[in-house]
């Protein structure tokens, strides 16, 4: 299971608390966590968290498992991503193994 920290824009880096990325990796290193206690009890997880571009993380963490498949969640599109999300959609099209695409 995997969670992705986007990168935070340059204009923020001033405003931000020093401390802030490592604070969001480990909230979402515990989210994932509480994520799969919650919805795969009893199944061999683990928990992986990346920075970077979503997609970009994706990829990389299936390649260097060698993943089998690729599950992934996608929000209702907008008119500019109307079939699948910008992130899903590029998994879908760069992805070495299959990919399933849930819609939330």
């Amino acid at each position: 299971m995997l969670t992705v920290v986007p990168p935070l824009p340059g204009q923020i880096y001033g405003y931000s608390p020093e401390d802030f990325e490592p604070k969001m990796i480990e909230e979402g290193k515990a989210a994932i966590e509480a994520f799969a206690k919650e919805y795969a009890p009893g199944a061999h997880t683990k928990a992986h968290i990346a920075q970077g571009q979503p997609y970009a993380a994706i990829l990389d963490l299936a390649e260097k498992i060698s993943a089998d498949i690729i599950v992934m969640a996608s929000h209702r599109p907008e008119l500019k991503d109307y079939f699948l999300g910008p992130n899903a959609a590029r998994v879908v099209r760069h992805a070495q193994c299959s990919v399933m695409v849930v819609r939330r």
